[in-house]
């Protein structure tokens, strides 16, 4: 049975995360997901997801009393989560650390623009280096003269409710609408297999957060952060 969006978000964001929705302005959360390897390969041991009013913060299980002890005494008397994101390396011990914060969109339903490209084989010789890692399918327009490639989409699969996009164009096809067309056919793709489609960016990426919004994933106001 197909799950309703909101249903679908939350099941993704417990299972990435540990927990959703969150129970306080920052709660921390621990999690085993944090010491395993992400879809690529990479762990993350600090992850986070927040709405305008609050944030869950997922750590490694053995970080979590401590951490969660040391965020209740910083946040005191403050009500925005962000505030928390200059005094995380310090919270953490970790001064030289980078978090990573990011727009985090999500998508109730793609903008109507035409198919751009074709779903292929992640192996397949023709597609970019940068594609091979996102394994299964991705999608690509190719030139329809050349047969070259100009743009392409690949997914993270996060879990089973959670489908990330990640789309890339060549120089010299940009300007063309390619980028938001395949994220929104994409975006088809992954709502109609029952997920919840998903897509980061950092907040001075203006061209990034431009495809975002024409594909049909507004800006809501929610952000995610992360450390390596």
């Amino acid at each position: 049975m197909m799950h309703d969006l909101d249903t679908r978000l939350r099941l993704h964001l417990r299972s990435w995360l540990g927990r959703w929705p969150a129970t306080e302005l920052v709660d921390v959360v621990g999690s085993v997901k944090r010491v395993r390897p992400a879809w690529d390969g990479r762990i993350v041991p600090l992850l986070g997801v927040g709405s305008p009013e609050r944030v869950v913060l997922s750590v490694p299980p053995g970080w979590t009393p401590i951490l969660r002890d040391r965020v209740g005494k910083a946040m005191a008397g403050r009500d925005r989560w962000t505030d928390l994101l200059p005094l995380l390396p310090d919270l953490l011990s970790r001064p030289d650390a980078t978090v990573y914060s990011g727009v985090y969109r999500f998508c109730a339903g793609p903008t109507e623009l035409p198919d751009a490209g074709v779903w292929v084989p992640h192996d397949r010789p023709e597609v970019p280096e940068w594609l091979r890692p996102f394994g299964h399918e991705v999608l690509i327009a190719f030139d329809p003269r050349t047969g070259e490639y100009l743009s392409g989409v690949g997914i993270k699969r996060h879990d089973r409710y959670g489908r990330e996009i990640a789309v890339g164009t060549e120089p010299a096809a940009q300007g063309r609408g390619l980028a938001r067309r395949l994220v929104a056919q994409a975006a088809r793709r992954i709502l109609a297999e029952g997920a919840i489609a998903t897509y980061q960016h950092s907040p001075t990426n203006h061209a990034s957060a431009a495809v975002a919004q024409a594909a049909g994933f507004p800006d809501e106001g929610w952000r995610s952060l992360a450390t390596s």
